[in-house]
């Protein structure tokens, strides 16, 4: 896969969210918590509560279980505290991850997390191992057989987009966090329908890995996060051909 939004495109190819809806709602309602107790409870002045919510809504989580979540966080009824943490590491081929967790116990989840990196032949690092590595950016990526290439580029860059890739798939469209908002809402204006959509840490560089064996022990780890009840998001800077995903059945 070229581009940046490797894993972010084999998280969606693998269309894994109605099997495990249950997951995704639990971490997308830890995420509305901390967005509304960090910001407020108004997602018209919280920008990242009206993130969060988006994310449900994608989910499809009900509107009443994610008004409860919103009130968890501002404190109008009881819940769990949950404290932010990032975790930094490598993979096997030396490969740069991110892993976004909201945890809370700090102390049981960093020791899990250590085990993960360890399992697949990778380490867990030190706070600014591989930080710099990644720009926060908006990521939004539409296929090519949904809309004209030229007619997207123009309406990217009126939105505020800095960048925009053919990957052969899929048009990759980077913006800075700020413009994400209003690029979507144009999109959707335009009726141009999205598979990835998130604000995303994307890699300045990408690390190619064309061994099987390598990319398979990556994929398993990185699904080995996903699978933490803990875990909101990963991020990493390998760069796996679209013939080596298929000898390792990544669909």
């Amino acid at each position: 896969m070229s581009g940046h939004s490797h894993w972010a495109g084999i998280k969606y190819k693998k269309a894994a969210v109605d099997a495990k809806r249950g997951k995704v709602w639990s971490k997308v309602a830890r995420m509305i918590i901390v967005a509304a107790r960090t910001g407020g409870g108004d997602p018209s002045a919280n920008l990242s509560l009206r993130y969060a919510i988006d994310k449900a809504k994608a989910a499809n989580m009900p509107k009443d279980t994610i008004e409860k979540a919103i009130k968890k966080g501002t404190g109008e009824i009881e819940g769990a505290s949950y404290e932010e943490v990032l975790y930094e590491g490598y993979g096997p081929a030396g490969v740069a991850i991110m892993v976004e967790a909201l945890t809370d116990n700090r102390n049981r989840t960093t020791p899990e997390i250590k085990r993960l990196f360890e399992k697949h032949s990778g380490s867990l690092g030190t706070t600014g191992c591989v930080n710099w590595m990644f720009t926060k950016k908006g990521l939004i990526t539409v296929s090519t057989g949904d809309t004209d290439e030229e007619q997207l580029f123009e309406i990217a860059l009126n939105a505020g987009a800095d960048d925009m890739q053919n990957t052969g798939d899929v048009y990759e469209i980077t913006c800075d966090p700020a413009a994400y908002e209003k690029l979507k809402e144009r999109l959707q204006e335009k009726e141009i329908p999205t598979q990835v959509a998130e604000i995303s840490m994307v890699p300045q560089n990408t690390v190619p890995v064309n061994d099987a064996a390598a990319a398979k022990k990556i994929i398993s780890l990185m699904d080995g996060f996903e699978d933490h009840d803990d875990v909101q998001n990963t991020y990493a800077n390998f760069d796996i051909p679209d013939e080596i995903l298929s000898q390792i059945a990544v669909k």
